[in-house]
C-alpha cells in the first residue's frame, strides 16, 4: 500500500525577472517542505532553459513565452525533477526538465502542495543508474 497525507496548499507569485527554478526551491527550503508537489502554475517567461528528452546538455530559449505546465516533486532534503511546457506566440509547445535560467516575464501564479506526513528522497535505481524518487513515512 502506497503511503498516503493530508495536503496543504501554498500560493504564491513570483515576479517579472525572478528565476522559476530557483525560487521554487528556495520556496521548498525557506518551508522546510520534505514531500511536496506542483498543483498548477501559470505565467510567462522570455527566458527558458530545459533538458530536453535524452540529452545531456542544456537548450536555451529567448523570447515571450506562455508557461502551459509545470509538473513534478519537490522536496527540500530530495531535491525536486520538475517539468515545464511552453507555447510561443505561434502556439509551438516546447518541453522537458526545468533548469535554472527560466527568466518570469510578466508573472507566475504557483499554488504548490505539501504531503506533511511524506518525506521524498532519490536514491540510485539499480536498473537505470539514476537517482529516482523514493516515497517513505515521516
Amino acid at each position: 500500500m502506497a503511503p498516503s497525507s493530508s495536503l496543504t496548499a501554498y500560493a504564491l507569485r513570483l515576479r517579472p525577472g525572478d528565476d522559476l527554478r530557483q525560487q521554487l526551491t528556495a520556496f521548498v527550503a525557506a518551508h522546510h517542505l520534505e514531500a511536496g508537489a506542483v498543483l498548477t502554475c501559470v505565467g510567462s517567461l522570455t527566458d527558458v532553459s530545459l533538458r530536453l528528452a535524452n540529452q545531456e546538455a542544456a537548450t536555451h530559449y529567448h523570447g515571450h513565452f506562455e508557461i502551459v505546465s509545470l509538473v513534478g516533486t519537490l522536496s527540500a532534503t530530495g531535491g525536486g525533477h520538475l517539468h515545464l511546457a511552453v507555447a510561443d506566440s505561434t502556439g509551438r509547445t516546447l518541453g522537458g526538465h526545468l533548469l535554472d535560467g527560466c527568466r518570469i516575464y510578466t508573472t507566475a501564479e504557483i499554488v504548490l502542495g505539501a504531503l506533511p506526513a511524506l518525506r521524498f528522497v532519490r536514491e540510485v535505481d539499480p536498473a537505470f543508474g539514476y537517482r529516482e524518487l523514493v516515497v517513505k513515512p515521516r
